[in-house]
């Protein structure tokens, strides 16, 4: 026993290794180290000591995170009246700009994405927005984008020939050496069949408010952005 140095050793500590001969021992062991017996599931292991065993304990460990965070979606502070006040005053303002936003229960994944605001100082939605490319198999989540910012100048980041980031343009660059007139900007129609899906075709020159006005928007808007000179599954509603 490290402890006592007089008996033998019966019990090992899961986290400093030390030897101990009775619950006395291990009690001492505990306050003179300020050991709490738990194994350090995060501790260094050096990759030529790495075994099974070890990958175990790293799987078990990624699930009880996964669990916790889980719990903590959960919780019943999530679900308070304040919470569920400012999802209200959100949809409120929305309907108010003749926008039907609808929001989605606690753990879908869009609902923990959206920081979507409302500045009422300013009266102006800023906007959590995804912007999809379906010819690059690209997408773009912008966060706090002003409503009354046009969608061209929403692009111009990412498609505008000078503009545009150097390392987004060689990734869009289908999109950049096209000319504007075949940018066409669809965000696509909630609420119909998986049979029926269409999309509408918004205005690059007008305002993201005045393009999602009229409009069915589930936490936030995915506006995916296709050439017309290029084929795509996306049907435009009237064609």
């Amino acid at each position: 026993c490290e402890t006592c140095s007089e008996e033998e050793a019966k019990y090992r500590c899961p986290r400093c290794m030390k030897y101990s001969c009775s619950l006395l021992c291990v009690k001492k062991h505990k306050l003179a180290l300020s050991c709490n017996g738990v194994r350090d599931k995060t501790a260094f292991v050096s990759v030529n000591e790495f075994t099974d065993l070890n990958l175990l304990s790293d799987y078990r460990f990624l699930e009880d995170v996964g669990r916790t965070a889980d719990a903590a979606a959960r919780h019943p502070t999530v679900h308070s009246p304040t919470t569920k006040k400012l999802l209200y005053c959100l949809r409120n303002k929305a309907r108010r700009c003749n926008i039907d936003l609808r929001t989605l229960p606690i753990g879908f994944t869009k609902r923990r994405e959206n920081s979507t605001t409302f500045n009422c100082m300013e009266k102006k939605f800023y906007w959590h927005l995804k912007l999809v490319f379906p010819h690059c198999h690209a997408e773009y989540t912008l966060k706090g984008v002003p409503d009354d910012k046009t969608l061209a100048d929403i692009l111009k980041p990412y498609i505008d020939p000078v503009e545009s980031d150097p390392v987004v343009c060689q990734r869009l660059k289908i999109y950049t050496v096209s000319p504007q007139s075949d940018v066409q900007i669809l965000m696509k129609i909630e609420n119909r069949k998986q049979n029926s899906v269409r999309y509408n075709e918004l205005d690059a020159s007008r305002s993201l408010l005045d393009n999602l006005k009229g409009k069915v928007i589930i936490e936030y808007p995915t506006l995916f952005v296709v050439l017309k000179t290029l084929k795509n599954d996306m049907v435009v509603l009237g064609q």
